[in-house]
């Protein structure tokens, strides 16, 4: 089925095509084409009635029909129906979760576009996603990639150490997520994994801001274009101003992460991505929950509470310091709490728990912040303007910032998607080959015996005996075996340890806690050693305690974001490694323990960032 008819689409008389957004017959200044963003916004903010304009500045989850029709009921992920929240609430932004056939994805895109045309400005909608083009499948903030071709982690961009790589990524990314009509990206991720026990990090570039910055500004070239246009995907670089530094390493999605700490004095580390980013254009940029203790900057104290609330942050800081005039959209649902059947995610008003939620929104408005995540109470915001504690004014201020992005990106003038299009880009072979050659060339060597004993690259015609691994993958290098004892070497794949956790909504998809692996998985890879050669490979969503398993294994090697067929096109030399670790790897826990939060890096790591052997 191909695009539909656009009932919209007109002729004025001076021959200009145009789209009669109002319906009222004629080509008004902000339905007008050849007119600059700005000038349509200024016409478009003129005409708008309060209502519309505080819709503007709520970006609520929403979930698509797996056959392409609009879901009309709240569920599990969202709040209401979709016609309740577009033509009631008047939002136009939304956060797309699960999307799994391309065809129906564009339908249901073209079918929600064709829902916002029916309101009384004709606002095009604008869609947003988190990353789906990798492997973590984590509700709060990635999806598997599932139709579209799949990836490393960024943690494994990261590892190839290519700026021309991630913009490539980037610019496949694009065209995948233009195809079914997602024009904003919740991401790139330039937090700094400096605190090894965070949940976040495989969303990150690693540790180091320099490679952090390049690799950030590659991203935004790929998912933007040299400027935001008809092409482009709108960035929302995040976390303003560097939420890596959670105090023991908690993530401040839940109460007891909510502090950022800066033991080593690192707080320009952190924040030294974002001004390159802000000159390369990012459409957006989010600050995170964390609250900062006792941090001070330029001898001033920053006041503790979150940095969504935090004025200093988002108006002294960003918009002051670095001359930052794009959107700024909060995390999501810092305002109120989020009930998921019998599970509760509380409110992030990290440092303002005791605001209701109109003092919390009135707090992050007068903060700087243009948009409220993850809610959809705009009655909340309409009542703090009718009581005069928000003026229309401030409203304007924030709706004009997000209508300009929407003018820039060509929403107004062609919001649709060809619905054979879609099937024919995502997950195109060539897409789907370069994401396969990145998870295979990131993979990173940490040990391979000593010369004359280094076990990789794996010879072919091995019998291999592996556990995690697909037999069906192995049979295509080896022979597959069902002991140690029959191998002539083990194949053994991990994740990095971690603590399970489930009692607040959301918490089961963080992996937090302890980076040591258990004794006893320790102590049974130490009776497969003793049978055959050992070689493990460590999928490193955030960094491992490798101390114990040095001693067991022949060659040890971290993924970031690798199936198990890219994998063995890289033990086996297929393909040439170029993978570098991303972050240090700590000695033990007692080490992490120790290290100041803020700091990138160790004196004496077990492994350094940007080690890696080759093969």
């Amino acid at each position: 089925m191909e695009m539909g008819v656009d009932e919209l689409r007109m002729t004025s008389p001076e021959g200009v095509e145009f789209r009669d957004l109002n319906g009222n017959g004629v080509m008004d200044p902000y339905e007008d084409p050849r007119l600059d963003p700005g000038a349509r916004a200024d016409d478009l903010l003129r005409r708008l009635s309060i209502e519309e304009k505080v819709g503007l500045m709520f970006q609520t989850v929403i979930e698509a029909g797996e056959d392409g029709t609009l879901v009309e009921s709240s569920g599990r992920i969202s709040k209401s129906a979709t016609s309740t929240v577009v033509l009631e609430k008047h939002l136009t932004h939304f956060n797309v979760h699960v999307l799994e056939d391309p065809r129906m994805a564009a339908r249901w895109h073209n079918a929600l576009q064709g829902l916002a045309a029916r309101t009384p400005h004709g606002i095009p909608v604008t869609i947003s996603t988190d990353p789906r083009h990798a492997f973590i499948e984590n509700a709060g903030v990635s999806f598997t990639a599932a139709a579209f071709s799949q990836w490393p982690e960024p943690l494994g961009l990261a590892a190839l150490r290519d700026a021309a790589a991630v913009r490539e990524f980037a610019d496949i990314a694009r065209q995948e997520y233009v195809a079914v009509g997602i024009r904003a990206a919740l991401h790139p991720t330039l937090d700094l994994a400096t605190e090894p026990r965070w949940a976040r990090q495989a969303g990150t570039f690693g540790q180091d801001p320099a490679l952090v910055t390049e690799l950030a500004v590659a991203y935004l070239e790929g998912f933007q274009l040299d400027s935001l246009g008809p092409g482009s995907v709108a960035c929302t670089s995040k976390h303003f101003p560097g939420g890596g530094p959670q105090k023991d390493g908690e993530d401040a999605h839940f109460p007891y992460g909510r502090e950022q700490v800066y033991p080593g004095g690192r707080f320009a580390d952190h924040v030294a991505p974002f001004p390159a980013v802000v000159r390369a254009g990012t459409a957006a940029i989010m600050p995170y929950y964390g609250m900062p203790i006792g941090l001070e900057v330029d001898g001033k104290p920053i006041e503790e509470v979150g940095f969504g609330y935090n004025k200093q942050v988002v108006t002294g800081m960003l918009r002051e310091g670095l001359g930052y005039q794009g959107v700024v959209v909060t995390d999501w649902e810092l305002v109120n709490d989020n009930h998921v059947g019998d599970q509760v995610l509380p409110a992030r008003a990290w440092g303002v728990e005791h605001l209701d939620p109109a003092g919390r929104m009135e707090l992050i408005l007068e903060a700087g912040a243009d948009q409220f995540g993850g809610e959809e109470c705009v009655e909340i915001l309409l009542d703090l303007v009718a009581q005069g504690r928000v003026s229309e004014a401030r409203i304007d201020e924030s709706a004009r910032r997000l209508l300009l992005v929407k003018f820039r990106l060509g929403l107004f003038d062609d919001p649709y998607v060809d619905e054979d299009a879609a099937a024919r880009t995502v997950g195109r072979a060539d897409f789907r080959e370069a994401g396969y050659a990145a998870q295979a060339e990131s993979v990173t060597v940490l040990t391979n015996g000593a010369d004359p004993g280094a076990v990789l690259p794996l010879l072919p015609g091995l019998r291999i005996y592996a556990e995690n691994v697909s037999a069906e993958v192995v049979s295509r290098h080896g022979t597959p075996v069902d002991s140690p004892e029959q191998a002539d070497v083990a194949l053994v794949r991990l994740g990095a340890p971690f603590e399970p956790r489930s009692d607040l909504f959301l918490e089961a998809w963080f992996h937090q806690g302890s980076l040591d692996f258990p004794p006893g998985l320790v102590s049974r890879l130490a009776r497969v050693a003793a049978a055959c050669p050992l070689v493990l490979d460590v999928t490193m969503d955030r960094p491992a305690i490798l101390t114990p398993l040095l001693p067991l294994a022949a060659a040890v090697v971290a993924s970031f974001g690798t199936s198990d067929e890219a994998l063995l096109a890289a033990l086996t030399g297929q393909v040439r490694l170029r993978g570098r670790l991303p972050f240090d790897l700590p000695r033990s826990m007692d080490q992490v323990r120790a290290h100041p939060e803020d700091v990138p890096g160790y004196d004496d790591p077990l492994f350094a960032f940007g080690h890696g052997l080759s093969i």
